[in-house]
């Protein structure tokens, strides 16, 4: 059994911004493998099942910068560990529609981050980032990641999140390495230079 949790903040305040595209990816993941995401007390869930493998989807647990007791909880309902994690979430560090997978390494200012690897006392677990980029100069990070995203933005998000559920797919199935080596390299565009 794997646990995938996408990281977000809960409400319909937070839906459609920055800081929520891991619930947008775990959201795809569920409609795709034919399961649906129920509220339980904080989180949405959905058991699924994709291929031979159990899966249990988990998203906006609770406010991003306490994540990590819930996810804590979680995993310990689940009778699993960290290394039956795979933790999907938002990245300022990469440019818009692009993806890193990651095994641990530490929070990079990301405070959700922070307090899952704070409460499971290890970052020993598998990321999958979604590049959300930079804010303008003189805009602060904290107000970039829950600002709505744009229209334009989203003609760029909707194919990275179809590619990021992709992702996972290999990654529970062919494992990390593998993963990594066909999802952390740049795209080429397709000639549709300016």
């Amino acid at each position: 059994m794997r646990l995938i949790v996408g990281l977000g903040n809960p409400g319909a305040t937070y839906a459609q911004t920055r800081h929520n595209a891991g619930l947008w990816v775990v959201e795809r993941a569920a409609a795709r493998w034919g399961g649906r995401l129920v509220r339980r007390g904080m989180a949405q869930r959905a058991s699924v099942r994709h291929g031979s493998q159990l899966i249990e989807l988990a998203g906006a647990l609770d406010f991003m910068n306490v994540t990590g007791p819930p996810l804590k909880g979680l995993l310990r309902e689940c009778q699993l560990t960290a290394d039956d994690l795979i933790l999907v979430h938002d990245d300022l560090d990469l440019e818009p529609g692009r993806l890193r997978i990651k095994l641990a390494g530490g929070h990079g200012g990301h405070n959700g981050i922070k307090s899952v690897i704070d409460a499971l006392g290890t970052s020993g677990f598998v990321r999958l980032k979604i590049g959300i980029g930079r804010p303008a100069p003189g805009q602060d990070s904290a107000d970039y990641v829950l600002d709505t995203v744009t229209k334009d933005e989203m003609e760029i998000f909707e194919p990275c999140l179809e590619r990021a559920v992709d992702a996972l797919e290999l990654l529970i199935h062919r494992g990390t390495e593998v993963a990594m080596n066909q999802f952390n390299v740049r795209e080429r565009d397709g000639g549709n230079e300016e």
